[in-house]
């Protein structure tokens, strides 16, 4: 990298051996270059980047700012006050048990913010992804937890969009969670009150063409990715549903599957194609061989548990790579090709919409703009010259 182009950064170390790092001002370059440094986390109280003292951060932060001298990590024999003189400010505390009066209130409401979530039924992702924001707004704030005010939440979205950069969707989400925080846990619904919600960006989704989708299958040899990516193409499923199918959920007289507790809860039934059930025979073998059934379609590593959302993502990504497909392939973009090839041969949008489980046919209906069902009749002037 050249050295001019190089943004300013200061290193310093905290008194449990993490790196941390600061820029002399905002700089998106000094951000972008943190990002790649594994295990390195943002503390929003005290404005600095925390890196923990591994080898691999080590090396990602020489390799990225190679101009910039790690400072040695300090010897036993240092006291603690010399420390806090060369690292202010502290690094957070580690556990609860150490934490100040402000911390344990945050502690509590984040509790009982999780006791709530449960109660109204929130899936464990979406319990997680709040609780991870609500999180960081806590302890960003620099007073009581229980008192925090519009004026606190819009600085906190600022900085959040401005300085870190977050994607319109993490700003809704931050703003969800701090919403549930204030009328739900703390019975405060004046902080967020007026506050604008992001509009939302309108993005086209990739599609692949059916000879796409057909190189992707005959690219895999491993006989349960073949089954997973045929299922995913060929029903429309999310990667969440198909990770927790269970065999009997494939009615094969009927041709169709069920699928329990999709997006919002809801069960619904959707295609199931001859080859897919094939592909899943095949995959089945095995047990069949043993005479046994196993508790999921796709069993995971662990003891009754199926397979992991990571993993099927892992193996279309691959598969797509494979297959010479330059479009990124994702379980997602499979989903969108099926409703898409369902439209272009004509089936109806409202049946398409209860294939994919849409709560509204306006979501359905973003895979009209990306149908040639329609474009492909239109003259080319370039070919009628």
């Amino acid at each position: 990298m050249p050295q001019s182009s190089t943004p300013r950064l200061v290193l310093m170390r905290s008194t449990q051996g993490q790196i941390l790092a600061r820029a002399r001002g905002y700089d998106r370059e000094v951000i972008t270059r943190l990002k790649q440094v594994p295990g390195r986390r943002w503390d929003p109280r005290h404005k600095l980047w925390i890196i923990p003292p591994t080898i691999q951060a080590r090396e990602a932060l020489e390799a990225q700012f190679p101009e910039v001298s790690i400072p040695p990590r300090r010897r036993p024999s240092e006291t603690a006050a010399d420390s806090q003189d060369r690292t202010h400010p502290p690094s957070p505390p580690s556990s609860p048990d150490a934490q100040s009066p402000p911390a344990k209130e945050r502690a509590a409401l984040l509790r009982r913010m999780m006791e709530l979530m449960v109660l109204e039924r929130f899936s464990p992702r979406s319990r997680k992804v709040y609780q991870g924001h609500a999180r960081r707004f806590l302890e960003w704030l620099p007073g009581d937890p229980f008192q925090f005010t519009a004026r606190d939440v819009r600085r906190y979205v600022t900085h959040q969009v401005e300085e870190r950069g977050v994607s319109r969707s993490t700003h809704s989400q931050i703003l969800s969670a701090i919403r549930f925080l204030a009328r739900k846990v703390l019975e405060r619904p004046e902080p967020i009150a007026d506050l604008p919600t992001p509009k939302k960006r309108k993005r086209l989704p990739v599609v692949l063409s059916r000879e796409e989708v057909a190189r992707i299958i005959d690219s895999v040899r491993n006989p349960s990715h073949q089954a997973i990516i045929m299922l995913l193409y060929s029903s429309g499923l999310r990667v969440s549903e198909l990770v927790r199918l269970r065999p009997d959920d494939l009615d094969r007289d009927r041709g169709v599957i069920r699928v329990r507790s999709g997006k919002g809860d809801k069960d619904r039934y959707t295609l199931l194609s001859e080859r897919a059930t094939a592909a899943v025979d095949v995959h089945l073998g095995p047990w069949k061989l043993r005479d046994e059934s196993p508790r999921w379609l796709f069993p995971g590593k662990g003891p009754g548990r199926h397979i992991h959302q990571r993993t099927v993502q892992k193996v279309v990504s691959r598969a797509g790579r494979r297959a010479g497909v330059e479009k990124r392939v994702t379980p997602h973009v499979l989903r969108h090709s099926f409703a898409t090839h369902l439209l272009e041969a004509g089936t109806d949008l409202r049946y398409i919409q209860e294939l994919l489980g849409h709560a509204s046919s306006r979501t359905t209906e973003i895979y009209t703009h990306v149908s040639n069902q329609t474009l492909a009749t239109i003259p080319n002037p370039l070919d009628d010259a």
